[in-house]
């Protein structure tokens, strides 16, 4: 059941493995649940990389979808302890209380999934969410431990346990996901030195801010999480956004879609049902499933890092942010939004409320990410194109985006002038190429030189205009 939200600043409570636990200031707000679930004995999720990307932390959050709630699997090393104030965990522990192994564990011993056993547990609860997943048809996906790593085993083991897996059986895990999941309920924890706020609403977040300029927001953590695990950086007061529904917002009307800064990026992909093939490509690319199920799309736009991943597709999609602050709110376009490294448009005292994507959409639009992996990489460089064209092939409209060749993520108006309203053909796209030659300058570090980044983002360009021909054809 729910638990009531605790008005004593010095405590909260959250359940853990069907039991509920109160949390006191002996953990200081930026406490992580990894850690505090470590400290309790509970040692079967780990720290392997303490930024997301090994998965050897992984638990799972009880979560609303629909009208019943589903297991979500989430990285425990960036979660601070008050963001699951109200909120139900499991670990590894609960799933073989009662003295038998889960299914899932069971597969992944019958199939020889684990060596050393390190990541294991990470693995086993990521498939376990897969395995109780509502309304699931077939086998599990393995693409569903995608956020997950193994140094030792091999992953297929670990593939074949997953597809052995029919049917969740119906126990208590299964029958626990026809209850609502608790709701996210305001909290505030901690002492002068150190606070954790989670109102309620947007007026209770900009009353907060006006009061203390220097707090820092917080949705998900995915970005805050590795600064504090791997920098060491400590901050005095954070104000999460995980309560307020203004955030939450997911609109389509004939002229626009809005979408809540606060909405994770799985919640997007499970919302935005006509979104264009590129969006798809775009979330897939977009880490990992265990961050998608933690990160938003305001926290990714605000954070304003150069190698963003949203940036690039929502530029060449002509996005706007909408922007709350004490006297109103106020809508400033994306390309307008960022000043400089790590720089936006976002005075101290105000939140990015949503994004906004006009309609009617580019008839053709890409997403493309260079990176070292495939998938659960840093991009080297990101790019998203969009182009409208008219029954003779005359460019209308092109818009040309880039993330990782400068600053901030950044349209090459440039290139656009040089393709619109001409016949979309080779000698455009060299004209085209030879504006981004004229226009970027991109920087030079470990994941590629300048001279590289800039030859990569001509020909993504061209690789654009290769496959808009195809599918003319």
């Amino acid at each position: 059941m729910p638990i009531t939200s605790l008005a004593n600043p010095a405590a909260f409570a959250f359940q853990l493995n069907g039991e509920s636990v109160c949390v006191d200031q002996a953990n200081a707000p930026q406490t992580t649940l990894l850690d505090f679930l470590r400290a309790r004995g509970l040692t079967g999720a780990k720290e392997g990389c303490a930024e997301g990307e090994c998965g050897a932390c992984t638990v799972v959050m009880v979560k609303p979808k629909d009208a019943r709630a589903i297991y979500l699997p989430v990285n425990s090393c960036l979660i601070f302890l008050p963001m699951v104030a109200n909120q139900e965990i499991y670990t590894v522990e609960a799933l073989a209380a009662s003295g038998e192994l889960n299914p899932v564990q069971q597969s992944m011993v019958e199939f020889g999934g684990s060596q050393c056993g390190y990541c294991t547990p990470g693995f086993v609860m990521s498939l376990f969410a897969e395995h109780y997943r509502p309304n699931r048809e077939g086998a599990c996906n393995p693409h569903a431990m995608a956020g997950n790593l193994c140094r030792c085993t091999g992953y297929r083991p670990i593939r074949d346990a997953a597809l052995s897996l029919g049917a969740a059986p119906d126990d208590a895990f299964n029958r626990r996901l026809a209850t609502p999941a608790p709701p996210v309920t305001e909290i505030f924890f901690g002492d002068a030195k150190k606070r954790f706020s989670r109102p309620a609403t947007l007026h209770a977040c900009l009353s907060i801010l006006a009061s203390d300029p220097a707090a820092r927001l917080i949705s998900g953590g995915t970005d805050l999480g590795v600064e504090s695990n791997l920098l060491g950086r400590s901050f005095p007061h954070l104000v999460s956004l995980e309560a307020v529904d203004e955030l939450r917002v997911f609109h389509q009307t004939p002229d626009q879609i809005e979408i809540g800064a606060a909405l994770t990026l799985s919640e997007i992909g499970a919302a935005w049902h006509t979104a264009p093939p590129a969006f798809a490509e775009w979330l897939d690319l977009f880490a990992s499933p265990l961050i998608r199920n933690r990160a938003t799309l305001g926290g990714n736009l605000a954070t304003a890092s150069p190698i963003g991943d949203a940036a690039p597709l929502l530029l060449a999609l002509d996005a706007a942010v909408r922007i709350a602050g004490r006297s109103g709110t106020r809508i400033v376009r994306l390309d307008e939004f960022y000043f400089d490294y790590r720089k936006t448009a976002l005075a101290p005292t105000e939140i990015l409320l949503s994004v906004i994507v006009p309609k009617p959409l580019p008839a053709e639009v890409r997403f493309y990410k260079a990176a070292k992996r495939r998938f659960d990489d840093i991009s080297t460089v990101a790019a998203g194109f969009s182009l409208t064209r008219d029954a003779t092939s005359r460019v209308l409209t092109a818009r040309l985006a880039f993330g990782g060749v400068a600053a901030v993520p950044t349209r090459c108006t440039e290139a656009e002038a040089a393709i619109v309203g001409r016949i979309w053909n080779l000698r455009a796209v060299a004209d085209a190429q030879a504006a981004i030659a004229a226009t970027l300058r991109p920087i030079g570090d470990h994941r590629g030189s300048a001279e590289y980044r800039l030859a990569l983002a001509q020909s993504l360009f061209a690789k654009f205009y290769f496959e808009c021909r195809q599918v003319a054809a």
